[in-house]
């Protein structure tokens, strides 16, 4: 089939509280409320859609009205959903996120279904529809760390993805050392910021330039590092180059990281390289906190 990028993992309901006062526990403020389509895979799909590309997502989502609605709305934006595992016994999970003024608050990610399927989200890319053992898939596939520390780590050993042109994003700093077995994939890039970075590296990093160039040290083919309005990194073995995000007013925080990561996929897809990609992906990103870019 025809996609230009996998979209490997979360899936799910993202339901936000934003307020634009400081808040401490314990807090009741006035503020919006919203419910959209979200989860690292999808939001780093709807991404691509939005820059010119055809994603494809694997992923599980319940039999359920949430599930049916969930694929109906990815579908709508032009996201193809036929290859996603849709289980009988599991309900779509979902996601809930305070933001104040600051960023980000609390957060709690309900993606144990997700975690349930296991490998049963992978079937396509051994079954013929994506590739097989004989011929793996070696596309782009960007990969979430919103799976299962057990699948993720036979993903690092396993057929499915290695061939493929790997691209790998946490979720949360709570699931980065989830990636760990990933560093020692032939053809991994890591998308992280300046905490799951540290994380990784079970050290606290200088900035983004140093935790990039350790983290290739570590195993990554390449590694992009962001660290909010600070200066941004990307390095592999032969160079490290940086990048200052352009300044804005903050009206939300969730999903800017995975604007981030579809960002720089697609420059590179369009022919981008080095400085420039990096750049790319830090104006989406920036755009995307700033309110400007579309969800």
């Amino acid at each position: 089939m025809e996609t230009s990028v996998l979209c490997i993992g979360s899936v799910l309901w993202d339901t936000i509280g934003r307020t634009a006062r400081p808040l401490a526990i314990g807090n009741d403020v006035p503020g919006r409320i919203t419910r959209d389509p979200g989860g690292v895979a999808l939001n780093v799909a709807m991404g691509l859609v939005r820059l010119g590309l055809s994603p494809a997502l694997l992923s599980a989502v319940g039999r359920d009205m949430d599930g049916d609605a969930i694929l109906a709305a990815a579908r709508s934006r032009g996201i193809n959903c036929d290859m996603v595992y849709v289980s009988d016994d599991l309900p779509t999970d979902r996601y809930m996120a305070i933001e104040g003024a600051g960023g980000l608050v609390a957060a709690i990610a309900d993606a144990h279904s997700l975690e349930a399927a296991g490998d049963k989200i992978l079937a396509p890319l051994l079954d013929g529809r994506l590739g097989g053992e004989d011929a793996p898939y070696t596309g782009c596939a960007a990969l979430d760390g919103n799976l299962s520390e057990d699948l993720l780590t036979a993903i690092a050993k396993g057929p499915w993805l290695a061939a493929a042109d790997l691209r790998v994003a946490p979720a949360s700093p709570g699931k980065a050392l989830r990636l760990l077995p990933l560093l020692r994939h032939p053809k991994a890039t890591f998308y992280v910021n300046l905490e799951e970075a540290g994380l990784l590296l079970g050290e606290t990093p200088a900035d983004s330039a140093a935790a990039a160039q350790a983290l290739v040290v570590r195993g990554a083919a390449r590694a992009l590092v962001t660290d909010g309005p600070r200066p941004a990194a990307m390095a592999d073995a032969e160079l490290c180059v940086t990048a200052t995000p352009p300044e804005v007013t903050v009206a939300r925080v969730t999903g800017a990281g995975d604007s981030f990561m579809a960002a720089h996929i697609a420059a590179e897809l369009r022919g981008l390289t080095g400085r420039a990609t990096l750049d790319a992906a830090l104006v989406a990103a920036a755009a995307f906190v700033a309110g400007d870019d579309p969800e």
